[in-house]
């Protein structure tokens, strides 16, 4: 188990030792520390981190799934406040570097 500081938040790493199911790396939980308001206290779980066919790695957010005409889809829990695309990209980042140092130290 890693965890790493940030500003107001603290990520926390947990490798998945089983490998079940097959590329999935880590469960991350993102705790909110002293200075995060109201949401000083509160983790937010849900975050996983996959090995990607080409080597890389993806992070997954919380999301709650829900079928569509037979199809199914995903809700995102966390997602922008103004729909910016790109919104996630810097916690995403936080959430990969903590991993990598993770690996660095096992």
């Amino acid at each position: 188990m890693s965890s790493t500081k940030g500003e107001l938040v603290s990520v926390k790493i947990i490798p998945n030792k089983q490998g079940k199911p097959k590329g999935k790396l880590a469960d991350v939980e993102v705790i909110f520390e002293a200075d995060a308001g109201p949401l000083r206290g509160l983790t937010l779980v849900g975050f996983a981190i996959w090995e990607r066919r080409d080597g890389g790695k993806h992070v997954t957010f919380p999301a709650r799934p829900y079928s569509v005409n037979g199809g199914r889809r995903n809700f995102l829990l966390l997602r922008s406040s103004n729909r910016a695309r790109d919104a996630q990209e810097p916690l995403r980042q936080c959430i990969l570097d903590a991993y990598s140092r993770l690996e660095t130290h096992a």
